[in-house]
């Protein structure tokens, strides 16, 4: 079995996104920060985000620069008035003047567009973590061997201490695989850990999750996944590998 470290309850970090191209926030953005298990709203210009904010609290607001109306540096000085929520600035300009006085005026990252929402998912979990009280910033964590699961954070760690943001379904595998480390999982428990009608989910989903899981370790660290198929079993994570 995994060693568990000190553990603190699981929580969704709360992203409002503020973006005016229509399709680049409901088809890109927030399904993507969605997938990597962030609760999302989005909205299309300074009026509408207020709105959401009067409405709702936010850990987190991702902010366009370049906006018809109120322009993002001009929200970002309102919010810092009034907060110390956390602020990640996107900009499709190469000027890097807007970069500096975003982050004169208090951003706490800044990011170019097109952005790779991999990267913006792992900034925003790192500036989520950083902004956290001291009382509630110890993370949930499962090791597995020299490998650990950062689930408060999302990431795969490397035995070399590199971070590997993770997808809600990888996350759901790796944390279950890791708790039974040497210990083959079966694919029907692997499934139905990732969905709520296994009937409907194609086991061949499950495979090639598994796959590209594999490949993304490999292309990101030059490190082979201790994650092994069991013949006939399922799955199951080596704890010395």
């Amino acid at each position: 079995m995994s060693e568990p470290l000190q553990t603190a309850p699981n929580r969704t970090w709360r992203i409002a996104v503020l973006e005016d191209d229509t399709q680049l926030r409901e088809c890109i953005l927030l399904p993507g920060l969605r997938y990597f298990g962030f609760q999302v709203t989005g909205s299309g210009n300074a009026a509408e985000l207020y709105r959401n904010m009067l409405a709702a609290s936010y850990d987190i607001v991702v902010l366009d620069i370049g906006l018809p109306g109120e322009d993002g540096i001009s929200i970002l000085k309102h919010l810092r008035s009034m907060s110390n929520i956390g602020v990640v600035m996107l900009t499709a300009n190469a000027d890097v003047n807007d970069q500096l006085e975003s982050l004169r005026e208090g951003a706490d990252a800044f990011l170019k567009k097109p952005v790779d929402i991999h990267i913006l998912a792992a900034t925003l979990h790192s500036l989520a973590r950083r902004l956290a009280p001291a009382d509630a910033a110890v993370s949930t964590s499962v090791a597995c061997g020299k490998w650990r699961l950062d689930t408060e954070d999302w990431c795969l760690v490397t035995p070399a201490g590199q971070p590997l943001p993770l997808s809600a379904p990888e996350r759901c595998v790796l944390s279950l695989l890791m708790r039974e480390s040497d210990e083959p999982v079966s694919r029907e428990r692997l499934i139905a850990a990732l969905t709520s009608d296994i009937y409907d989910f194609d086991p061949h989903r499950l495979e090639m999750m598994i796959y590209r899981l594999r490949r993304k370790v490999l292309s990101a660290a030059g490190l082979t996944l201790p994650l092994l198929t069991a013949r006939g079993r399922g799955y199951l994570f080596r704890r010395d590998g």
